[in-house]
């Protein structure tokens, strides 16, 4: 008998429809053939599918079985498929009638015991199931939540293949997950990353970092040791505005096609913070592999990309992030197909002036030679500095900055101001898919960041001094605009303009 079960598999992070075909009481040698373009994950569902179905209590199939993942040139990976071939067998075998099952879509890893375990891409497969029209998605019971914020489709969760067969069968009723419809953003402090009064002196990095955050802009600090560069990478999250509910169902999807949610309940409602080690590949850094997935920089989709001593990174890995920064997606192209991911992030960076880290510190002796600083700048390219906006320094803190007790602000108070800046910015790209200052096009740049003669005489000015390029440009007026939002001004004015020529001053100076 024939069985076809609807099932899918993951793309990136979109899903494919499979269809899970069984056909059971051949003639021939009585084993299981799964065929399909499996990988080796999925080869492996026959040894599980057939304990599973042995220690729920159901029969095995005593003929030959073919088990075939249509279409056939798509690559199948991971155990997802366990769940519907079990099924399809018990419907190819006679056990389970096959009226209705249809109506689901049907994914999930089984154990020995028939227990279910979670899949990847819970949000992706039920968004699947909804535009194919499907009555519902059986899943998981732990990852049933993400599926749940699909609205328009009833999600069940079930435990165990007999759970799921007792289910089909009108035997058990199981109620739909519930609709998680909102963001549940983490209580302030209760994801221990500290809050920006800690942060002791700094004025003008704490200024540089809440102008950054406010427009989405990139940044890199440069300091040497134990000024604080670090201490206010890790407070940047906390001063930024909580995502909406599409952006939040974007992290979700990446972070769930990526496995990152299978080790426990998935954070939602919070921007993703990544700080890959130095030491990471070009690959892990895009994206890519055998079958292609997403990298560090599409699990920062609308969050922060924090690379710790930028210079020690391989020059490939962040000769790659250009387009990347440019774009807001990344194309992966493989053997076994080529995929688009998102990847727009805020990239914050840090970095020693020098290797010692005391080139123009005035209580420390730089020991490094001309040669060696320059060989340690120019692992930074000059057409991806062009691609951060804000360069500010991170001077050493003084005895006296470390030894006040007056708190800072709060990331409460400087929260509430970037938010209201963004608040403008919504309201100025109404219509568009743009939602900060630092994704403007060169055409609203030229309708939202127009400057009087005077301040065009100053720019210019200021590009041949610092011998900036054209990208310089743009991403100072879009700096530019992103201060005057901060002051609620409708318009670009001089100290607007300075202020934002200032934090491309390290250019040229320190670089070059």
């Amino acid at each position: 008998m024939l069985a076809t079960i609807f099932s899918a598999g993951l793309q990136g992070i979109e899903a494919e429809l499979v269809y899970v075909e069984v056909n059971a009481g051949e003639s021939g040698d009585p084993r299981v053939v799964l065929v399909g373009l499996p990988d080796a994950a999925v080869k492996e569902s026959n040894d599980r599918v057939i304990s599973a179905l042995g220690n729920t209590g159901f029969r095995k199939p005593h003929t030959r079985t073919t088990i075939n993942l249509a279409p056939g040139d798509m690559r199948k990976e991971g155990p997802m498929y366990d769940l519907p071939i079990a099924l399809g067998i018990l419907v190819a075998t006679g056990q389970l009638k096959p009226d209705g099952i249809d109506q689901y879509l049907i994914a999930g890893e089984l154990s020995l015991s028939g227990a279910t375990r979670p899949v990847r891409g819970a949000l992706a497969l039920a968004r699947l199931a909804k535009s194919l029209g499907k009555k519902g998605i059986l899943i998981p019971v732990a990852s049933a939540p993400e599926a749940a914020l699909v609205e328009g489709l009833q999600v069940y969760a079930v435990p165990s293949l007999d759970h799921a067969f007792r289910f089909l069968k009108g035997e058990l009723t199981i109620a739909p997950a519930p609709a998680r419809l909102h963001p549940a953003p983490l209580a302030p402090g209760e994801d221990g990353m500290g809050d920006f009064s800690e942060i002791k002196g700094q004025h003008a990095l704490r200024r540089a970092v809440e102008v950054a955050v406010a427009g989405n802009h990139n940044l890199i600090m440069i300091g040497p040791p134990g000024s604080g560069k670090s201490m206010v990478a890790k407070r940047i999250p906390t001063i930024m505005p909580a995502p909406i509910l599409e952006e939040s169902l974007e992290v979700l999807s990446i972070h769930s096609a990526a496995g990152q949610t299978l080790g426990g309940p998935a954070v939602f409602g919070r921007r993703p913070v990544r700080n890959p080690h130095h030491t990471i590949s070009d690959v892990g850094l895009l994206g890519g592999g055998t079958i292609p997935g997403p990298g560090e920089i599409s699990l920062a989709h609308n969050g922060v990309l924090f690379l710790d001593e930028l210079p020690e990174f391989k020059r490939s890995a962040l000769e790659v992030l250009r387009q990347p920064l440019e774009d807001g997606v990344v194309s992966i192209s493989r053997s076994a197909g080529k995929i688009t991911l998102p990847c727009s992030f805020m990239l914050v960076s840090a970095m020693n002036p020098c290797p010692c880290g005391y080139l123009g510190d005035a209580k420390h002796e730089c020991r490094c030679s001309p040669t060696q600083v320059q060989r340690y700048r120019s692992r930074i390219s000059g057409p991806l500095l062009d691609r951060i906006d804000i360069h500010i320094e991170a001077p050493a803190l003084s005895i006296a900055d470390l030894r006040n007790e007056k708190p800072g602000e709060t990331s409460e108070t400087i929260r509430t101001r970037v938010q209201t800046a963004r608040n403008r910015q919504h309201a100025r790209f109404t219509g568009s898919k743009i939602t900060s200052n630092a994704r403007m096009t060169h055409a609203q740049i030229r309708k939202h960041c127009v400057i009087d003669s005077t301040l065009g005489d100053l720019l210019q000015h200021a590009m041949e001094q610092l011998s900036l390029s054209a990208r310089a440009y743009d991403r100072i007026l879009k700096v530019a605009r992103t201060i005057a939002d901060l002051a609620a001004s409708d318009a670009i004015e001089s100290n607007h303009l300075l202020e934002a020529i200032q934090y491309r001053s390290l250019d040229r100076n320190v670089f070059y």
